[in-house]
């Protein structure tokens, strides 16, 4: 009996001495039951400390939950914490803008600017439009269950107080335009409205999303010249709606289990396993619309170079495009940030090179005086 106890002890140091170790977290609960403490739920393994303050960060989703807590709703409705759908957004506006600068100059900064703030506005107004109309399908689908309106956090009357607010604030924006792009993006109000609606109806519901997401394609120019030339705005305009056929589509690939339990369509259900080539038929139009944009606006080098990039970037996300892995689908529709700004890279460079031709030009046709 004696050696027994002594074997138990020398078992109980043993632990103990492992318990102290440097770096063991649960030592006290390991000590606890080295010496014999009961197993129940007496004694549980304390949780990691937590830090004393909040890690420094700049990530949108940082800085929507360092917000005060009664905010945060509000900003997650207008999808603070998920900026990509205001890139999308503002990008082809930033196109527009880039292709109307004067040759030889950087895009317009204050534009710029205001069109981004206009972005995040209409993309926060876009996104509580389609919450408040969508509140009930939310609530069905795992990824979208945790929405401000759908989890209850935001009332319908709140999200309905709150939309004026941001509609109110984007009018402000707006007024800062010349009239005839005041009376353009007034126009694109109805868009914004139905559009949330086209699921409920149409497979194509990603064509009413580009329709309305590039309106900026028409506005930018619009604000820098006056009003729009057909001959530049309609292909980009086109070449607009074909991209976010091809992001959305990709996009629309996460939800479709969901999406044929209750009931909505996409165009990722029409597609199907044939997406891939619909995606390519996108890309062919988009592509040959923006070359048009070159021509009609006078582009050098670099913007065709942009486009041979933009171009090797939509062949690899739709080659590598895994459409039955939504993270895959995911990393894929974010990429098309990149996208974008590689264009309007190559639209911003290709307007400087106009200089440098221009003053070519104008030595030749000097020299040719003096001669």
């Amino acid at each position: 009996m004696l050696g027994s106890r002594t074997t138990e002890f020398a078992r109980g140091l043993r632990a103990a001495a492992l318990a102290w170790r440097p770096g063991w977290r649960g030592r006290s609960f390991a000590l606890a039951r080295a010496v014999g403490a009961p197993h129940g739920g007496d004694l549980q393994p304390p949780a990691c400390p937590e830090p004393r303050g909040r890690q420094f960060s700049l990530s949108a989703a940082a800085v929507v939950d360092s917000a005060p807590r009664p905010l945060q709703p509000y900003l997650r409705l207008m999808r603070l914490d998920k900026p990509i759908g205001t890139w999308l957004l503002y990008l082809p506006c930033t196109w527009s803008i880039g292709l109307a600068a004067e040759p030889g100059c950087f895009p317009d900064w204050y534009m710029l600017s205001l069109f981004g703030t206009g972005a995040i506005l209409m993309r926060g107004a876009g996104c509580t439009i389609n919450d408040m109309w969508d509140q009930d399908y939310d609530k069905k689908v795992t990824r979208t269950a945790n929405r401000p309106i759908a989890a209850g956090d935001i009332s319908t009357f709140q999200s309905f107080v709150f939309l004026g607010g941001q509609l109110t604030l984007a009018l402000g924006v707006l007024l800062c335009l010349n009239y005839y792009s005041i009376v353009l993006g007034a126009s694109s109000l109805l868009l914004v409205i139905t559009y949330p609606l086209m699921k409920r109806i149409t497979y194509w519901p990603q064509l009413a999303l580009g329709l309305t997401f590039n309106w900026g394609a028409l506005l930018g120019w619009s604000a820098i010249k006056g009003s729009c030339d057909p001959s530049v705005c309609l292909p980009l305009y086109f070449s607009g709606v074909m991209w976010t056929l091809i992001y959305d589509t990709i996009y629309a690939h996460q939800d479709k289990r969901d999406d044929v339990l209750i009931g909505l369509k996409s165009t990722a259900l029409r597609f199907g396993e044939n997406t891939k080539q619909w995606l390519s038929g996108f890309s062919v139009a988009m592509l040959g619309a923006l070359s048009l944009v070159g021509v009609n606006s006078g582009q050098t080098a670099p913007y065709y170079t942009a486009l041979g990039a933009v171009g090797a970037h939509l062949v690899h996300q739709i080659y590598t495009l895994d459409i039955h892995r939504p993270e895959d689908c995911w990393n894929k529709f974010i990429s098309n940030r990149t996208l974008g700004l590689i264009l309007f890279l190559g639209i911003a460079l290709g307007n400087l090179c106009k200089e440098k031709k221009t003053d070519k030009t104008k030595k030749s046709i000097e020299n040719r005086i003096e001669n």
